[in-house]
């Protein structure tokens, strides 16, 4: 068994993951980002790590497997969420393995992104693909590299970090310093904010991609143009890494692809304007497949792997 555990600004989840992938036990408790300090953000974890302990299986543990939200850096074995504003520079790896459940065991760390791209390698949509781009298009955009069969996370742990490339040169500031990035055009946020300032009109309870797709639905012109702005950008990054790197398949999750085919079809469409080299042309679009498991089962994969 490996103990996995999943860390978002919402929510830090755990689970019990055997060596074939599948998820066993399961535990969730909400993220205290109001928090004083970081050790009551990590009080937390331990509270979730305590939870697993309390399960039989866990005297099967031999290792554990952390993916978190980033940046991280798992050369030092600390995080820096952009939406855990208590955590900077902070040693994650180093205060799991004190816990006294782990006990000293090996602790592996990867970024939330890293962690979805080794689920979907391993039990998902990229299985079998020796050469693969992950996504994660939510409140931001993250992404993962496999390369020759195996997950590459880079140095630090955040190649192919694709939300911030470039792919308006003349695009608005974003937070990250640069400008005109991925994420700025893709993720949920821009698809609302974006539609918003269009003119379109979002339903009492707040603008949202989700509403936007319940617009677009309906047929509404602006929400569909959102959805198709977005794809446009994200087809433009796809195939930017493809040439690159030369992929087979791209492989998209988050709660942005609750669109389905409102997202997927402009972006394949957009793709073929822009993946149009010889070795590029066969790349397969498909939706992830673990779903809300995914970040368990990927830290079990770097812990495993």
């Amino acid at each position: 068994m490996i103990a996995a555990i999943d860390i978002g600004g919402t929510k830090i989840a755990g689970g019990l993951v055997d060596a074939d992938g599948t998820l066993h036990h399961r535990v969730e408790r909400p993220t205290r980002r109001q928090a004083a300090g970081a050790g009551e953000v990590f009080a937390t974890v331990a509270e979730v790590v305590a939870d697993l302990a309390a399960d039989p299986r866990w005297t099967r543990v031999e290792r554990v497997g952390v993916g978190s939200a980033g940046p991280v850096d798992i050369g030092k074995g600390t995080v820096s969420p952009v939406n855990i504003a208590a955590w900077r520079d902070f040693p994650l790896v180093a205060e799991v393995r004190a816990l006294p459940q782990v006990a000293g065991a090996p602790v592996a760390l990867g970024g939330d992104a890293v962690a979805m791209t080794a689920a979907e390698h391993w039990r998902g949509a990229a299985r079998g693909f020796a050469n693969a781009l992950c996504l994660v298009v939510s409140t931001g955009v993250g992404a993962g590299l496999v390369l020759d069969g195996r997950v590459y996370a880079g140095p630090t742990g955040n190649a192919g970090h694709l939300g911030h490339i470039t792919v308006d040169l003349d695009g608005e500031p974003c937070p990250c310093g640069s400008r005109g990035c991925l994420e700025r055009m893709a993720s949920g946020t821009a698809i609302a904010g974006w539609a918003v300032a269009q003119g379109w009109r979002p339903p009492a309870d707040g603008a949202t991609a989700a509403a936007v797709a319940d617009s677009a639905r309906a047929g509404d012109a602006v929400a569909l143009a959102a959805f198709d702005r977005a794809a446009r950008a994200l087809a433009a990054g796809i195939a930017a890494t493809a040439t690159l790197v030369e992929l087979d398949v791209a492989v998209l999750g988050g709660g942005v692809l609750r669109a389905g085919e409102l997202l997927l079809e402009p972006l394949r469409r957009h793709l073929r304007s822009y993946a149009t080299l010889p070795f590029t042309r066969h790349l397969a679009v498909r939706a992830a497949e673990l779903g809300t498991d995914a970040g368990l089962i990927g830290a079990a994969a770097l812990a495993l792997h």
